[in-house]
């Protein structure tokens, strides 16, 4: 049985076609998700791509990381959706001008292209645990090799091309991906909370900064739990990458508020209502003053002092964990705010999210720790953290 969600008017007045929410908190946890992975994989590329050889104790898991919650990227939608089965209708018989259409090959593309590089990566340790490793683990890696044993050098040159060259088509690959969602929201003109030229590229830094944001916590947790020291000059080259992320971030969301402002459009009145009524504590306290400006002033100040040892991995960590918070609260009140504002600008409605059900609160949680769960496999299968002889060096 399907859960009962009621819609209440908040003020003003509406009509009755607007009063059903068509997009829940799975279509919220969707790009929360599209985001963790860019940012991930943003992450890897520095690395990759750039050679930040300070970021090098997390590359391997910033790509395993990406590979994991891109994996969970569409169940949310299906989990939306009444007939999921029909989910694959559009790239069946894709329209080409559908934007969500063009997601499901742009997904299929991405998800192919961060296996190859996963697999292009970790060949030498594939090799090595098929000639060591017995029984059904052994055939496993067995049948990764490919039929290829050859780790010689003038090999791994070839691999480390095809790496570098992935990686490198994986940048606009996994920053398109998630800056079709904000291309999406931005195209829908009939919402004046969405219809903004630059809600593409505020979901883009956001994204990067919460993919950033996820490293952090994962890798100083994993270091915990194998009791070993953590690396302060990762972390530290992780705190600067947030850091400098996040102020775009904050400039570009107050320019996209102020414009809005700015223009006068009709509804505006509503919206302004909006903001500074049901909208203040979500939106000016939890997303913008305690989700990014705690953490910008406390990265500033820990740059700033030269903090290092404990005190620097613990403030980075308590920071990106706000970070998670603040794009998680960013996606909630642009899906949901957007719905909560009528079509015609006039009245204001009120959201009753369930706990229970597929589209509830349960559900959402489950959704967004579900890729941990693949991820702690993964790591089992092809540990981030090996000895960098077992890995190929790029």
């Amino acid at each position: 049985m399907e859960p009962i969600i009621h819609f209440a008017p908040y003020t003003g007045w509406v009509y009755p076609n607007e009063t059903v929410f068509e997009w829940s908190v799975l279509i919220a946890v969707y790009p929360y998700l599209t985001g963790l992975v860019a940012g991930a994989f943003t992450v890897s590329s520095l690395y990759q791509v750039f050679g930040f050889e300070r970021l090098k104790p997390v590359a391997h898991l910033a790509l395993l990381t990406s590979l994991s919650f891109m994996i969970f990227v569409p169940t949310p939608l299906l989990l939306h959706l009444g007939h999921p089965e029909r989910a694959f209708n559009s790239t069946i018989t894709p329209h080409l001008t559908s934007a969500m259409a063009m997601f499901g090959f742009f997904a299929s593309f991405y998800v192919a292209l961060l296996i190859l590089e996963g697999w292009f990566a970790y060949r030498p340790f594939i090799v090595s645990q098929a000639q060591t490793k017995t029984g059904l683990l052994g055939k496993f890696y067995g049948l990764l090799t490919l039929g290829s044993h050859d780790v010689s050098e003038p090999v791994m040159r070839f691999d480390r091309k095809w790496i570098f060259a992935l990686a490198v088509i994986g940048i606009p690959a996994a920053h398109g991906l998630h800056g079709y969602v904000g291309f999406m929201y931005g195209s829908l003109k009939s919402r004046e909370w969405w219809s903004s030229d630059l809600m593409p590229v505020i979901f883009l830094f956001s994204a990067i900064i919460s993919g950033v944001a996820l490293l952090v916590v994962l890798y100083v947790a994993s270091c915990k739990l194998r009791k070993i020291p953590v690396d302060a000059a990762c972390v530290k080259g992780l705190a600067y990458t947030i850091w400098a992320f996040i102020m775009i971030a904050i400039v570009l969301e107050a320019l996209a508020f102020a414009n809005l402002v700015y223009k006068g459009r009709e509804g505006i009145d509503m919206i302004m209502e909006y903001v500074t009524g049901p909208l203040l504590i979500p939106y000016f306290l939890l997303q913008f003053a305690i989700g990014m400006i705690v953490p910008l002033l406390w990265l500033s100040y820990m740059i700033w002092r030269g903090t290092s040892g404990r005190a620097l991995v613990v403030g980075v960590t308590l920071c990106a964990c706000l970070v998670l918070f603040s794009v998680f609260m960013m996606r909630w009140n642009v899906v949901i705010g957007g719905q909560e504002i009528s079509k015609t600008g006039k009245g204001l409605l009120a959201y009753h999210m369930p706990f229970f059900g597929k589209e509830g609160a349960l559900m959402a949680i489950l959704l967004t720790i579900a890729p941990l769960g693949l991820l702690y496999v993964l790591t089992r299968l092809f540990p981030p953290w090996a000895d960098a002889a077992a890995h190929a060096h790029v």
